[in-house]
C-alpha cells in the first residue's frame, strides 16, 4: 500500500452504527497510519478529569487563569495513563511528532509546562491513552463500514465545543451519514 493511501492528518468518524462503547460517535484524528497500523487521539470523549487536576498531580504550577479549568479527554482505551497533547505548531518541545505541517503531537512535560505558564501552543488539546489500530485492522473496518474519514480541520478541532465535534465533523463530509445502510455492498 502507497503513503497516499494513508490516513494520517485526518478525522475519522465513528458510524452512527459502531456500538462499540469505546468508539461510539467518536471523531478520532488520525496520527499515524502506516502498514504496521495505526495510532489516533479522540478528540470528543471528555475525562472525568480536567486540566488543573492532572497538571497538579505532575506538580505543575498554574500561571494562567482558565487553564485548570479545560477537559482532559479520553483519547482512547490503549495507555490511559499516558498523556498526548495535539497542538498548534508553535515552538519545539522535547517529543513531538508531525501529523502534519500545522499539527503536532507532543508527549512530553515541557508543553504542559510551557500551557500552565502561558507561554506554550494557544490552541492544544491533553488527552489520556490513545486509539490503537494493529497492521490492516483500520484499513478493515473501512471496509466494514465502521468509520468514515475526512481532513482534519483546526478550527473544528479546537474551538467546536467537544459535545458538538461528531456532529460537526460529519457536516465535513456533505451529507448525513445517518441515511447510510449499515452494511457494505461489493461489486
Amino acid at each position: 500500500m502507497g503513503s497516499a493511501n494513508y490516513l494520517d492528518n485526518q478525522f475519522l468518524i465513528a458510524m452512527p452504527t459502531l456500538d462499540d462503547p469505546n468508539f461510539s460517535r467518536v471523531v478520532s484524528v488520525v496520527c499515524q497510519h502506516g502498514e504496521d497500523g495505526a495510532l489516533g487521539i479522540v478528540v470528543n470523549r471528555p475525562a472525568e478529569m480536567q486540566l488543573g487536576d492532572l497538571l497538579e498531580q505532575l506538580e505543575i504550577k498554574v500561571e494562567v487563569p482558565g487553564i485548570a479549568e479545560q477537559p482532559i479527554f479520553v483519547g482512547g482505551p490503549v495507555q490511559q495513563d499516558r498523556g498526548f497533547v495535539l497542538h498548534e505548531v508553535c515552538d519545539e518541545y522535547d517529543s513531538s511528532y508531525a501529523v502534519a505541517d500545522n499539527l503536532r503531537l507532543t508527549t512530553s512535560r515541557d508543553v504542559l509546562e510551557a500551557i500552565a505558564q502561558g507561554r506554550g501552543p494557544r490552541r492544544h488539546l491533553v488527552a489520556l491513552g490513545y486509539a490503537g489500530w494493529g497492521s490492516g485492522q483500520l484499513e478493515e473496518e473501512l471496509k466494514d463500514n465502521a468509520w468514515l474519514s475526512t481532513p482534519v480541520d483546526l478550527d473544528l478541532l479546537f474551538d467546536t465545543p467537544y459535545e458538538r465535534r461528531w456532529e460537526a465533523a460529519t457536516a465535513l463530509l456533505g451529507f448525513d451519514p445517518m441515511a447510510l445502510a449499515n452494511y457494505a455492498g461489493h461489486a
